[in-house]
């Protein structure tokens, strides 16, 4: 298997959480320490971890800092960081708290030269754009607007300015595990050749990994399915053996 898998935390006070969604009133928490759970992803070969401020997201600026900063103290993990990330000083403060990705979503598209600046001072390697959506058009401010632009527009532009990663999420599928759409990262994957388009939303099984994997998709999210136990550690460990 090729496809790398990349588990996801979800931060609210601190807390592991999981929305429905995106609904911040459809929450369910985990009681497990978020550094742990990352030292146990690592323990059994991960290497990358999605981690995503949802406090950060309501606020408009990363609000689960310390929390990041733990995981990078205590793991070799490369994260990747979203949530509230608008503002030149809340990229520092993300980079300099350990995270090696940044994912930018709304201020791509309320502000997409200040976004265009941020791939070319920090480079690709490091910038990420977080192009979620529902309905067909973008969601931004943590879910709660849409805006009047569809995913394969706003990767349009920003790979013409040298964006190579982008994390989109199905919000319809995020959190149902119900299984991820897979007709739009296919055809986003196609059409981007160059850019490294990342699942994300109702991954549910080992099979839909399979499924993505076999159709060329380079990297998936995958969060509520481990935590509700639908994808074993083990199962988890096996998929990544094979790679």
């Amino acid at each position: 298997m090729k496809i790398e898998i990349i588990p996801a935390i979800d931060l609210i006070g601190g807390q592991c959480v999981r929305l429905t969604q995106g609904d911040y009133d459809r929450k369910t928490t985990y009681g497990a320490d978020p550094v742990e759970i990352a030292r146990s992803y690592e323990a059994i070969g991960v290497r990358r971890l999605h981690v995503v401020d949802l406090d950060g997201a309501k606020a408009a600026a990363p609000q689960n800092i310390d929390t990041l900063r733990k995981i990078a103290a205590a793991t070799k993990l490369d994260v990747q960081y979203g949530g509230g990330i608008k503002s030149g000083e809340a990229l520092e403060a993300v980079l300099a708290a350990g995270a090696n990705r940044v994912i930018c979503g709304s201020v791509a598209v309320t502000a997409p030269e200040r976004f265009e600046e941020w791939i070319a001072a920090y480079g690709a390697e490091h910038i990420v754009l977080g192009a979620d959506t529902k309905g067909g058009k973008v969601a931004i401010n943590g879910w709660r607007e849409a805006a009047e632009t569809d995913v394969q527009t706003i990767v349009r532009r920003f790979a013409a300015r040298g964006l190579r990663q982008v994390i989109c999420t199905d919000i319809s599928r995020d959190g149902m595990l119900a299984g991820p759409n897979f007709g739009l990262y296919a055809a986003l994957q196609t059409e981007f050749p160059g850019v490294e388009i990342t699942v994300s939303g109702g991954i549910a099984t080992t099979d839909d990994l399979v499924r993505l994997d076999a159709m060329g998709l380079r990297s998936v999210i995958v969060g509520k399915a481990i935590y509700e136990g639908r994808i074993t550690l083990k199962e988890l460990e096996r998929c990544l053996q094979n790679g």
